[in-house]
């Protein structure tokens, strides 16, 4: 199958991405040869074959579900430079320093 350009810009736009043209043709070129590769598992005879889901003999690993004691304020602010109420106070991230 193979997967168009204007395919990849589709894409690309609804992801919020650019590509240049070269780049565009190359994950075009890239991502057929992927489905190829993949749409080739069809071919392969499974008849007989059990279902797999994990190769793990694993079963849910489940621990009890019980409500235990937390952390007192004191001793989780302990090493924290600084806090208020409650809350730990960072640096602000955005450009204009706003609270929101």
């Amino acid at each position: 199958m193979k997967i168009s350009d204007e395919e990849v810009r589709h894409v690309a736009k609804l992801s919020k991405l650019s590509f240049t043209e070269e780049e565009t043709t190359a994950f075009a070129t890239s991502l057929t040869k992927i489905v190829d590769m993949v749409e080739l598992l069809n071919e392969v005879d499974t008849t007989g074959v059990p279902i797999t889901t994990t190769m793990a003999e694993r079963v849910n690993v489940m621990r009890e579900d019980k409500a235990e004691a937390g952390w007192s304020c004191d001793e989780l602010f302990k090493n924290v430079p600084e806090h208020e109420n409650n809350l730990i106070k960072v640096p602000a991230i955005l450009e204009d320093g706003g609270d929101a």
